[in-house]
């Protein structure tokens, strides 16, 4: 009984050390001054005799992440895609469409468009054919060579791939307050903003804080980089995770759709596959910017880790 018992100990101690303290197998064999075939033994036994429990934990899938997504986030519509790495972007195209199609869009309708990486790809691999809907620009172009900037581009696109008809902001998202006021008056640009205020479904995308992408800090304004405490952003309106709105110095100056309007906006897609992103999706939902997601199965495992169980 002593020697079972010892041999008990003695697999409880190796257990412990190998999967607790992460020390390989050779390594506990020369702390115990034993044969390596000894330790890979005792950890056999250990298992059998139930001191080791291994479980392989299974994934949810991706329906079932989109369910969660809806009741924890309270969205009208979500949809979670399971990609391959080198292609999560392009993936998100297809279920966009899908939530556009049942959009109920018609000639006249209003779709507003955001910048940002994921709305760039999308716009990109293709949007659903939808005569006479009206693309708009959601907020001013930037002085910027980054693709993922150029939203003119991106309205372009989307009309000619949906037929429909592009309107096009030709004015800075952000200038000095003189600037902004003769922009305003612009006939052109104050037909843009009287489309804001129709807007039937709008594609954002969710930022990043200017903390994590060192390389674009150039592209934001003293107040904006001061918002480094910030979670992300939907077009310039910086968030926390709880979905407060940070105002920042300089935000006035701003030719951008409100975060008003976006609340206003039957149909707030954001579109975003980053799991960094996961506390600033959850801000831009809790805010009332955005109220439906596309996204891959990482970032929705990410936000969902996040969130409270109901």
């Amino acid at each position: 009984m002593q020697d079972i018992a010892a041999t008990r100990t003695l697999m409880h101690m190796v257990a412990k050390l190998h999967y607790e303290s992460d020390m390989s197998q050779v390594e506990i064999a020369r702390k115990l001054d034993v044969s390596t075939a000894t330790i890979s033994r005792l950890l056999n036994k250990a298992r059998a005799a139930g001191i080791v429990r291994i479980e392989v934990i299974g994934l949810s899938s991706p329906e079932n992440m989109t369910a969660d997504l809806v009741q924890r986030l309270g969205l009208k519509h979500a949809y979670v895609v399971d990609a391959p790495p080198n292609n999560v972007l392009d993936s998100l195209r297809t279920p966009l469409a899908s939530l556009l199609s049942q959009a109920g869009l018609s000639a006249g309708s209003v779709l507003g468009i955001g910048w940002g990486r994921a709305v760039r790809e999308v716009t990109l691999a293709g949007l659903p054919r939808l005569p006479g809907v009206l693309t708009v620009a959601l907020n001013g172009g930037m002085q910027q060579a980054a693709p993922h900037f150029q939203i003119t581009e991106f309205v372009r696109r989307a009309a000619e791939q949906m037929e429909g008809t592009p309107y096009f902001l030709h004015a800075p998202y952000i200038s000095s307050p003189a600037l902004r006021e003769a922009f305003l008056g612009d006939p052109s640009v104050q037909e843009i903003i009287s489309l804001w205020d129709r807007l039937d479904v709008a594609i954002v995308g969710i930022g990043l804080t200017h903390e994590p992408r060192p390389s674009e800090s150039s592209t934001a304004t003293p107040g904006e980089q001061a918002l480094s405490h910030a979670t992300g952003d939907v077009l310039r309106h910086y968030i926390m995770e709880s979905g407060e709105i940070l105002h920042w110095e300089g935000e006035e100056r701003m030719i951008a759709a409100s975060v008003e309007q976006l609340r206003r906006t039957p149909l707030t897609i954001g579109v975003a596959a980053t799991p960094e992103k996961a506390a600033g999706i959850i801000g831009a939902v809790r805010s009332g910017m955005i109220n439906s997601l596309v996204t891959d199965v990482n970032t929705a495992q990410a936000i969902l880790d996040r969130l409270p169980l109901n």
